[in-house]
């Protein structure tokens, strides 16, 4: 059978995420202890007892929903056809994957985390969900808006998610209801996220990546920035540090996916946004979340 994996983006914490796995599971445990020693803090004590206040820091929000991610793989001992993941998720696949090493993996992660909240402080911006416009529709007006915004998140049939300057979002939220959006709904997010925006970040966490080992992979992974299945490092290095500025095409995964004979797709990590995605794009595809051990 054909098992994908797949790995939710940052938004999906919640306080307690991954106590049943460190307190039953010694492999896991180990693992989440060495993440404390790496990151500084004690992100589990955050992940298992924190406020909702406290687990969205953006630097704890990516290394929690990563190390959750990671530890769910873990404790079922996956083996997976092919990998993808949502954004932060893609780090996650890359190294259940085995492209990168957990160790590496998560200092990636925690940079980027750090680079895109300096970013952010820099320069402000926004994102919107478009609701029940196609998606040319919503890249046509985007196009037709003075300031940035574009395309950020293809994350299912008449679902996008835009991304830019503040007042270039609020413009395109009008010319979408203007062209009979459902919702034009603004994100309670810190910046513009998957925009030309992060370019700061992106460069930043370039560095990072070009002196990260990636390796071959054990099984192909879809990637955020052209949605095509890929097994060489160094293309699957390249494709990472575009994707802080293009969009993530989680749609266009979904389908490659499907073309590719796809017949089980699993989430692990925290909650079910990817599901619930998966079954809006694919209906008879057969998928399930696993962010715990019920």
């Amino acid at each position: 059978m054909k098992h994908f994996y797949v790995f939710p983006g940052q938004g999906a914490q919640y306080t307690g995420m991954g106590k049943d796995l460190y307190d039953t599971n010694p492999e896991v445990r180990a693992m989440m202890e060495r993440a404390n020693e790496i990151l500084g803090f004690r992100l589990t004590d955050i992940m298992f007892e924190g406020s909702a206040e406290e687990l969205k820091q953006t630097k704890v929000t990516q290394p929690a929903v990563f190390l959750h991610s990671v530890a769910m793989a873990m404790a079922l001992g996956v083996e997976p056809s092919a990998v993808a993941g949502h954004s932060l998720g893609e780090f996650s696949a890359l190294v259940v994957a085995g492209a990168l090493s957990f160790e590496e993996g998560l200092k990636l992660v925690s940079k980027r985390a750090l680079a895109m909240q300096a970013c952010c402080e820099q320069q402000p911006g926004g994102m919107a969900a478009i609701l029940s416009l196609t998606d040319e529709q919503v890249e046509q007006l985007c196009a037709e808006v003075d300031g940035v915004v574009v395309a950020a998140n293809y994350n299912c049939p008449g679902q996008l998610v835009i991304s830019g300057e503040k007042s270039a979002i609020e413009a395109a939220c009008l010319k979408a209801k203007e062209a009979g959006a459902r919702r034009a709904l603004p994100l309670p997010v810190g910046g513009a996220f998957h925009s030309p925006l992060m370019e700061p970040a992106r460069e930043e966490l370039a560095r990072a990546i070009a002196e990260a080992s990636f390796r071959a992979p054990r099984c192909p992974i879809y990637q955020n920035v052209d949605a095509e299945p890929h097994t060489d490092p160094e293309t699957i290095q390249k494709n990472l540090i575009a994707q802080l500025t293009a969009p993530v095409r989680w749609t266009q995964i979904v389908r490659r996916m499907v073309e590719d004979g796809v017949e089980q797709v699993t989430e692990l990590g925290p909650g079910t946004v990817l599901q619930g995605l998966v079954k809006k794009i694919a209906p008879t595809l057969p998928v399930e979340s696993k962010w715990n051990l019920d």
